[in-house]
């Protein structure tokens, strides 16, 4: 899996490609944690993931709980539709904040 990112003022883009399953997920997990001490928002630009496994929920779950230790966040966008029904499947869906394009999810943090 292949991670690029860009930073803004208040927030962190972090964009991934393919699959996020047992095997990637340690890899987005180490990708995110690197932004953690930022202090900023960290955002995750979903657009070209199609598909999370539970291992890779979990991964996020974790980021998600170390950000809010440090009052920050991790936004979600551009979830494919399987991804968004996968995350409200499994009940985690409450416990993100979620955005439909990049300029809103910037633009909030």
């Amino acid at each position: 899996m292949e991670f690029t990112n860009k930073e803004y003022k208040r927030s962190v883009v972090v964009k991934g490609e393919g699959r996020i399953d047992s095997s990637t997920a340690p890899e987005l997990e180490k990708a995110l944690m690197e932004f953690v001490n930022f202090g900023k928002t960290l955002i995750l630009d979903m657009q070209d993931i199609d598909f999370v496994s539970s291992a890779g929920w979990w991964a996020i779950i974790r980021v998600q709980k170390e950000l809010k230790k440090l009052r920050n966040d991790l936004v979600l966008v551009n979830l494919d539709a399987n991804v968004r029904d996968s995350m409200d499947l499994i009940g985690i869906l409450p416990y993100f904040n979620i955005y439909d394009d990049m300029m809103s999810a910037v633009g909030d943090s």
